[in-house]
């Protein structure tokens, strides 16, 4: 070999070596990162959130032009005790609704889980929504509205299983 072709064949050995050793690098960081509990993790939380601000979403909007669908929804999104509510009172609720003639709708500003539980397949949520309701006569008013709920898996679903106000209040005091 001559002086030129050796120095050049230690460079490509040397190259080669550093390309294989980064490419067992990057193939063992993505292993661990694809069987690494904290992906799956932030992906029951995700899905959990999600499926408890849409079901906040359904419970907050009503048509009385569709009733059947929107008390249906509400069912399908709820178990336990407070699908046990929803589908006991649903007649005299019906009732109410298609004499008042109102609409509901939803939309939810920003929602966050405080609290997951994935092996017990349990949740909490807290929803900032505004509602409209648009009465018979057209005239509509907004509210804005915090909800905490419960969630609970079943079947593989994120449910709602409780759901109420959250407190409002100023919680700074002056002495």
């Amino acid at each position: 070999m001559d002086r030129i072709g050796r120095p050049l064949l230690f460079a490509a050995l040397a190259l080669t070596l550093v390309a294989g050793a980064f490419a067992a690098w990057a193939g063992w960081s993505w292993y661990g990162a694809a069987h690494d509990d904290t992906a799956a993790y932030a992906t029951a939380r995700d899905d959990a959130l999600e499926a408890g601000e849409q079901a906040v979403q359904n419970l907050n909007t009503l048509d009385h032009k569709d009733l059947a669908h929107g008390l249906d929804l509400w069912e399908s999104s709820t178990t336990g005790e407070l699908h046990s509510q929803l589908a006991g009172g649903r007649s005299a609720f019906e009732k109410q609704v298609r004499e008042a003639r109102t609409v509901s709708t939803a939309k939810v500003l920003d929602g966050a889980l405080t609290e997951l539980d994935e092996r017990a397949g349990r949740a909490r949520v807290m929803v900032a929504l505004r509602v409209t309701v648009t009465a018979s006569g057209g005239k509509s008013s907004q509210k804005d509205s915090r909800m905490l709920g419960e969630l609970t898996r079943t079947d593989g679903h994120w449910k709602l299983s409780a759901l109420g106000q959250a407190p409002v209040g100023d919680s700074a005091t002056t002495d």
